[in-house]
């Protein structure tokens, strides 16, 4: 995996370039001298983020509407307060 830098001034003048670039690993904007940003393909985002899905999408999969899901209800007690 190669890692490009380009400034904030290339990438505005040819973002094609860049996106090139990211293809074949990241590419580092920079402002004034410094790294800003780093550009990648949406599908390495994905595989450095991880896809994590949330409650409602994971029960519906295909395959779980047989499962039995009853959970124990919480009990929670009150307690005394002492405001004396």
């Amino acid at each position: 995996m190669s890692v490009t830098s380009l400034s904030s001034r290339e990438l505005n003048h040819d973002v094609g370039r860049a996106k090139k670039a990211a293809q074949k690993g990241p590419v580092v904007i920079t402002d004034r001298g410094k790294p800003s940003h780093v550009l990648m393909t949406y599908s390495e985002f994905e595989r450095l983020t991880g896809r994590r899905g949330n409650l409602v999408d994971a029960l519906s999969m295909p395959g779980l509407s047989g499962i039995e899901l009853d959970p124990p209800r919480a009990e929670i007690a009150s307690r005394e307060v002492d405001l004396s």
